[in-house]
C-alpha cells in the first residue's frame, strides 16, 4: 500500500481469471507444480476491500489469475504487501489483516496463518530459518515501529526489534538486515543496520527523503530515495545513494532535480534501471552521472505513473494500478522499450516475483 495513493482506492470490482492449457515439453527444469516456471503477481487491491490477489505468468506466457483462491477456496486478505519466497515456501504480507499467508510457493496450497506478534506488517527477508518482517505499529505513533523476528520452523514470532519510524523494505546480506525508514506517514530519510546474530540495530546510515527502493551489488548498498513531493510543502528531489557495506560509509550520491522524485530502482547485469512518472531510465554502475534522457517511455501506453517495476532476463515488467479499482495490467517490454505482451490481471499489481 503506498500511502500516497490510498485517496484514490476505491471499491473494486469482481476479479477474473484466464486459464489456458499447455503442453508439457519434458524438459529437465520439471515443474514442482502448477505454480513453478514463471512469475507470481501480487495485486495489492483496494484497502480495506479484501481483494487482494495473486496472478501467475507462466514461461509461456500463460496467464492465472486469482491463483490463491482456486486453490483454497479462500480469499487473501487486505492489501496485499509483500511476498517473500524461501525454500519451498511463499510468505504472502497482507498489511491491512494483519497476517501472513503462508503457502507452498509451487502448487500455492496454503500452509499456515501468522498473525500474533504482527501489527501493520510491511516486506520481509529471510536469514537462515528466520524470517525478519518490517511493521508499521499504530502508523500514527512514532515510536512503536519493529521488525518482527519469526521462527520459520514454528511460524511463531519469537522476538521484536524496535527501530525508528515508517521501516519499509529490507534486505539481507552477509548476517546483515538493511531496512529502509520510508517513514509511514512522516518523511524518513534513513537506513537501519540490524545484526542478526544479536537481532540489535548497530549502525544508522543517513540518506535522501523518503527512501523508496534498497539493493546490494558488489559488497555496495543502493538505496533510491524518492525526495518529498510537492504537496508535502516541503519538496526535495530524489537521491540515489551508494553505501559501502564494509564500514557503512556513504561513497557518492546523485542528487536529482528538485522535481525529479525516481522510484522502483532495479540493478540487473550491472545496470541500474528506475523510474520516473512514465519514464523509464537505465544506468551502468560504473557510471558518475544520471542519465540525461530515459530509456523509454509509455505514456503513449496510457500509462502515467508505474506502481510497480522489475527487470528479468532480458525483459521490463511494469504494472499499472488504472484507476486503483478495477483490475490493472502488466505490460512486458524488451530492454529497448518495445512492446511484447499485455495482460489484464487484479487490483493494484504491485509486485513481481520470480518463481524457478
Amino acid at each position: 500500500m503506498k500511502i500516497n495513493k490510498l485517496l484514490l482506492m476505491a471499491f473494486a470490482g469482481s476479479l477474473f481469471f484466464v486459464s489456458c492449457s499447455s503442453d508439457d515439453d519434458s524438459s529437465s527444469n520439471e515443474p514442482k507444480g502448477s505454480y513453478d516456471n514463471g512469475v507470481l503477481i501480487l495485486n495489492e487491491g483496494g484497502f480495506q476491500q479484501d481483494n487482494s490477489t495473486i496472478s501467475f505468468l507462466s514461461d509461456e506466457n500463460v496467464l492465472q489469475n486469482n491463483i490463491f483462491y482456486l486453490v483454497n477456496q479462500a480469499d487473501l486478505g487486505d492489501v496485499g504487501q509483500d511476498i517473500g519466497l524461501h525454500e519451498d515456501y511463499a510468505y504472502i504480507v497482507l498489511n491491512n489483516s494483519h497476517k501472513i499467508e503462508v503457502a507452498n510457493r509451487y502448487t500455492m496450497e496454503k500452509l499456515a496463518t501468522i498473525s500474533n506478534g504482527l501489527d501493520n506488517p510491511r516486506y520481509i527477508a529471510f536469514e537462515d530459518n528466520r524470517g525478519y518482517v518490517t511493521n508499521w505499529g499504530d502508523p500514527t505513533d512514532t515510536q512503536d515501529d519493529f521488525v518482527a523476528v519469526i521462527d520459520l520452523s514454528t511460524n511463531a514470532v519469537t522476538e521484536t526489534i524496535p527501530v525508528a519510524e515508517g521501516p519499509e523494505r529490507i534486505i539481507e546480506e552477509n548476517g546483515k538486515l538493511y531496512v529502509a525508514h520510508k517513514g509511514g506517514y512522516g518523511y524518513g530519510n534513513t537506513i537501519s543496520v540490524i545484526n542478526t546474530a544479536t537481532n540489535t540495530v548497530t549502525a544508522t546510515i543517513a540518506v535522501g527523503d523518503v527512501p523508496d527502493a534498497i539493493a546490494e551489488e558488489n559488497g555496495r548498498l543502493y538505496v533510491m530515495s524518492e525526495g518529498k513531493a510537492a504537496w508535502s510543502g516541503t519538496e526535495t528531489g530524489g537521491r540515489l545513494t551508494v553505501i559501502n557495506l564494509a564500514n557503512n560509509s556513504v561513497v557518492t550520491s546523485y542528487n536529482f532535480a528538485q522535481t525529479a522524485h525516481p522510484a522502483n530502482m532495479v540493478i540487473e547485469d550491472e545496470k541500474l534501471y528506475y523510474t520516473i512518472d512514465s519514464d523509464i531510465y537505465v544506468m551502468n554502475l560504473t557510471d558518475n552521472d544520471l542519465p540525461a534522457v530515459p530509456l523509454f517511455s509509455i505514456v503513449n501506453q496510457g500509462v502515467y505513473g508505474i506502481y510497480a517495476f522489475e527487470v528479468e532476463d532480458g525483459k521490463i515488467y511494469i504494472g499499472d494500478a488504472v484507476d486503483y479499482s478495477s483490475n490493472g495490467k502488466v505490460y512486458i517490454y524488451s530492454l529497448t522499450g518495445t512492446l511484447q505482451d499485455s495482460y489484464t490481471v487484479g487490483v493494484i499489481p504491485a509486485g513481481f516475483y520470480f518463481n524457478d
